[in-house]
């Protein structure tokens, strides 16, 4: 049985940590699309930086990675459960960087 779009999207905020704010949506395949923003960053045009990943490539994984790549960067002193997966993620980008 799979788990409720909440219950996915409690469980990715609290990876995510105090920073983050998560939203999962439906797209027009049914697939869900993890949104991950930041609270304190600001992108463009006053809106929030985000990491914006649709499911059919592993939304959750290549969200969160992404997720984990702006917290280290941008906010070395946070603490999150996500970071602990840092060098798991940076493999999985030097993997993609390779393969294309």
């Amino acid at each position: 049985m799979t788990a409720s779009r909440s219950a996915r999207e409690r469980k990715a905020a609290a990876e995510a940590g105090p920073l983050a704010k998560v939203k999962i949506e439906v797209d027009e395949q049914d697939q869900l699309v993890y949104k991950v923003s930041c609270t304190e960053c600001v992108a463009r045009d006053s809106k929030a930086w985000s990491a914006y990943r649709p499911g059919g490539d592993n939304g959750y994984l290549a969200a969160m990675d992404r997720w984990t790549f702006h917290l280290h960067e941008k906010h070395p002193d946070a603490e999150a459960p996500c970071l602990a997966y840092l060098a798991a993620a940076q493999q999985r980008l030097h993997e993609r960087r390779e393969q294309g």
